[in-house]
């Protein structure tokens, strides 16, 4: 792991203005251990040319792991959210009022400018076995509770759409989200639903798996740079079967995107940036 860590630093250092931005990560979850922890991954982050790590909550606990991590790292920025499942958990606990307290918490945090994005949110109908309509129905209440605040606040939204991506979309537009700042995080849907996107102003957050999935390479081939972002899902998604994801891997996903748009990489790493300026600043 120490040699992955150098080389990927020696390159870093080969482009010293290159800008490298995650717009998802987990950096409050365990994993990073074999790394030293999850604070000096991200000090390492940042000599490796890390600008941004948008570190996404799940639930109340990881938000407010979030936003500690941000206070205590500056290229760390809070986006603060309740998966889809963890929704469901609540409310088939009866424990509603633990999602409604949490939507006001963080709409606080919005207005107190402590985050910069609403994430991870979305709906999930993979994981659920024999999803049925009221659990459906109930993601999608509180996804747009979610999407109100974003509207008003004209904050981002980083969207989780795992086997319901061409009903996420659908809502969105039903909920008036085109041209709005809306994520699709690690999208997996089809190609149509992919020009569909983009058609509606919204961008594309492309994970380090690209260097071995063909899907993730054919989003990039069919879309404007100025609709991608980099993302990790760290620990998550690793380029390296076997090893733990870590932000500053963004950089091998710069490097692809660059081969498949036959660009130079730093060019490729600044048009991201600039993304991420006009979203998220």
């Amino acid at each position: 792991m120490n040699c992955h860590k150098i080389n990927l630093f020696k390159y870093s250092m080969i482009h010293q203005d290159m800008l490298l931005v995650d717009v998802h990560a987990h950096m409050d979850l365990d994993g990073y251990e074999p790394y030293g922890g999850a604070d000096k991954v991200i000090e390492e982050c940042a000599v490796n040319g890390v600008k941004a790590i948008i570190c996404n909550g799940v639930n109340p606990e990881s938000n407010r792991k979030v936003l500690d991590i941000c206070r205590r790292h500056s290229i760390c920025k809070a986006a603060l959210g309740l998966y889809p499942t963890h929704i469901l958990e609540y409310a088939e606990q009866g424990k509603e009022k633990i999602i409604e307290d949490e939507l006001r918490f963080i709409e606080d945090q919005i207005k107190q400018k402590k985050a910069v994005a609403i994430g991870e949110v979305g709906l999930e109908y993979k994981e659920m076995k024999d999803i049925t309509q009221e659990q459906k129905d109930m993601q999608k209440k509180y996804l747009g509770k979610f999407l109100e605040i974003s509207k008003e606040y004209d904050m981002p939204i980083i969207l989780h759409s795992r086997g319901a991506e061409l009903e996420l979309i659908e809502f969105l537009e039903q909920e008036g989200m085109k041209n709005k700042k809306v994520i699709m995080h690690c999208f997996s849907g089809r190609k149509h639903h992919i020009r569909r996107i983009i058609d509606n102003g919204w961008y594309f957050s492309i994970p380090c798996t690209i260097l071995r999935t063909e899907h993730f390479q054919n989003i990039v081939n069919d879309s404007p740079l100025q609709n991608i972002f980099t993302e990790t899902d760290a620990p998550y998604l690793s380029p390296i079967i076997g090893k733990t994801n870590r932000p500053d891997n963004v950089l091998l996903t710069v490097k692809k995107i660059a081969e498949i748009k036959k660009m130079d990489p730093e060019e490729v790493a600044n048009i991201i940036y600039n993304n991420y300026q006009k979203i998220f600043l």
